[in-house]
């Protein structure tokens, strides 16, 4: 599991983008988006740095990340 800070999140359509975005890279992922705290949970095989990348690609900066 991956937990990543993704900042300028802000509405449903964002949460809607990086959930998209997230099974972009991995069709089967599991993906939990807190808007208030602006954190992603991701449960997928893929790697960490290329879900990290695909969201940032998609205009919200990840600031931090890490396996959990």
């Amino acid at each position: 599991m991956y937990e990543l800070q993704v900042e300028e999140m802000s509405c449903g359509h964002c949460v809607s983008k990086v959930t998209k975005t997230v099974l972009e890279v991995d069709a089967s992922a599991k993906v939990e988006v807190d808007l208030a705290q602006r954190k992603v949970r991701v449960q997928s095989d893929a790697a960490l740095e290329d879900i990290s990348e695909a969201i940032s690609d998609a205009g919200y900066p990840v600031t931090a990340s890490a396996t959990v």
